[in-house]
């Protein structure tokens, strides 16, 4: 029997990258997205084209109903659930004194609470597979308390992504399930592009994060939780 992988916000980007990097290595997987339809339909497709099941699913996972739901269907559609990737979370950049609340709550509630709600519903399910993994993705350079007033709120809401996922971890290890934060730097889909400030020189590949976690849910790795792995280059050290 295949194992379930459930990625949430898997229409695009990262996320899209990531699903279909586990539907290739064998896992059903539920592609999970709040607005964009036609993109996770299109991943769907992908998927299935690598010959395993894909389901989709809309939810908005900063409502907490909402990401409760988003785990009880997908375990429901394919039968159990094996991987959770949390990948939900937006970013926002502008001067601390013009952080408005509005953003501040944004950057919590989808990096953050989004992650805790999805997590918190899983992990039962999770401890009912012979391989229960969840990666929640943070960013590099969030396990040092070094100051970025740009980005202040995504900062702490990713510091609290770290806390909560080693927390969880810890926790959960009696039961096999680890819990491990995939922390990317500047990816080539970033908004921004510092390439001076990368050590590298240059920036990280949707290919390089795919095989970051390709491993942190393989058997190779049932050892490993609470870890922090940076795809960064050397960025933020």
């Amino acid at each position: 029997m295949r194992a379930v992988a459930l990625v949430t916000g898997s229409a695009k980007g990262i996320g899209r990258a990531l699903l279909l990097a586990l539907a290739g290595a064998g896992h059903d997987v539920v592609v999970h997205y709040r607005r964009s339809e036609r993109s996770a339909q299109g991943v769907a497709e992908e998927a299935r084209a690598l010959g395993v099941e894909a389901e989709v699913v809309q939810a908005d996972v900063t409502v907490q109903q909402q990401a409760e739901w988003l785990v009880d269907v997908a375990t429901e559609r394919l039968g159990r659930l094996d991987v959770v990737i949390n990948n939900v979370g937006n970013y926002h950049k502008a001067p601390l004194a013009e952080l408005s609340a509005e953003a501040w709550h944004e950057m919590l509630d989808s990096n953050l609470n989004a992650t805790f709600y999805v997590c918190q519903r899983a992990v039962p399910q999770l401890r009912n597979s012979p391989r229960g993994r969840i990666v929640n993705v943070g960013y590099a350079g969030s396990d040092s308390l070094v100051a970025k007033p740009g980005i202040t709120a995504y900062q702490l809401a990713k510091t609290g992504v770290l806390l909560y996922s080693r927390a969880l971890a810890r926790s959960e290890a009696r039961y096999g399930t680890t819990v491990n934060v995939l922390a990317p730097g500047v990816i080539e889909n970033s908004v921004t592009q510092p390439l001076k400030e990368i050590p590298m020189g240059r920036p990280g590949t949707l290919a390089d994060m795919t095989a970051a976690a390709l491993y942190l849910v393989s058997d190779e790795a049932r050892y490993v939780t609470g870890a922090f792995l940076p795809v960064a280059g050397g960025w933020n050290l």
